[in-house]
């Protein structure tokens, strides 16, 4: 059995090599929304050819590089400090420029990424590797991007009038975001919904931007949603509204109701982005989950989950799992 290292067992000229050969890109700037949270923009050194917005990219780090503190400890062998350790994510969208033009993933020479800083894994897996060190990066420090970005998950063929139904939950918003700008940008006049949920309303990065699209465009809505603030728990609370799940939104009717848009599926595409839960798709062989995902709720209310089919009606989701 190889020895366990405790420490980087590289001096700085190993660590340089090992950067040159993996690094292809550098962070041109970070938005934090807590320690917790972060939008980071990354510019590759070659630049991607035009792609789809929603579509998904790996992003690397080498393990030679610091943790942040208040993270899970890592036990590595020597050959295992040498690696450049890759995690795919969608690709999400600054949405407005600094002049409050729109601003779609096509429009800027750098690639944005929500990401959430994983502390500790959950019981039986292993520590988590790149967010640790990702959070320990600024502007001007290097990193791996995959060679190509891919994806099905994209908005594909839309009647400019169709309603378009995004439902995420934490950074599963990233795509969505990306979608909308690209919506926005060819001038869909039909009702544009990106629904979000998150624990607390602290967890939500893009509410500046959300807020001045819709103040720009009246067809689009963006509603976000909490669970574990006081007015999701405190039923003393003056403002109490319970937590505030998507699934429980839509069977309501709630969800329609504050969109402004009945959500039929005679005119409407539903995409999902985030947790399983709340997705609710059941690989084959696995259990189902003990709460209902949107899935089996929306082919109740007449969607279909046919990844073949794109017209009204349909349903899309991501999934890495």
């Amino acid at each position: 059995m190889s020895e366990i290292v405790e420490t980087v067992p590289f001096d700085a000229k190993r660590i340089g090599e090992l950067k040159n050969k993996y690094y292809n890109a550098t962070v041109v700037h970070r938005i934090d929304t807590h320690p917790d949270l972060a939008r980071f923009r990354i510019r590759p050194d070659k630049p991607f050819p035009p792609f789809e917005p929603g579509q998904f990219v790996s992003l690397g780090i080498g393990n030679w590089e610091n943790r942040v503190e208040d993270t899970q400890e890592e036990a590595l062998t020597e050959k295992d400090w040498a690696k450049c350790i890759q995690r795919a994510y969608s690709i999400s969208c600054p949405m407005l420029d600094e002049h409050g033009n729109l601003a779609t993933v096509n429009d800027v020479d750098y690639l944005e990424f929500y990401v959430t800083l994983v502390r500790h894994a959950d019981p039986g897996q292993p520590p988590p590797v790149v967010t640790p060190r990702l959070f320990g990066c600024g502007i001007g420090d290097r990193l791996m991007i995959g060679k190509k970005i891919v994806g099905h998950y994209t908005i594909g063929s839309i009647n400019p009038d169709d309603t378009i139904l995004m439902l995420s939950t934490g950074t599963g918003e990233a795509p969505h975001n990306a979608m909308a700008a690209h919506l926005l940008s060819n001038n869909h006049r039909g009702r544009i919904v990106n629904a979000t949920s998150v624990r607390n309303r602290i967890d939500l990065a893009y509410t500046a931007e959300h807020a001045r699209l819709m103040d720009q465009y009246s067809q689009y809505c963006y509603l976000p949603f909490s669970t574990r603030d006081p007015e999701n728990i405190d039923a003393n609370h003056p403002g109490y509204v319970g937590k505030q799940y998507l699934q429980e939104l839509f069977v309501s009717g709630k969800l329609a109701e504050m969109a402004d848009d009945p959500l039929d599926p005679k005119n409407t595409h539903v995409f999902l982005c985030g947790n399983p839960a709340m997705i609710g798709y059941v690989p084959p062989g696995a259990e189902p989950p003990s709460a209902t995902g949107m899935l089996p709720l929306l082919k109740e209310a007449g969607f279909k989950d046919d990844h073949d089919y794109e017209g009204p009606g349909s349903i899309r989701f991501e999934k890495y799992w």
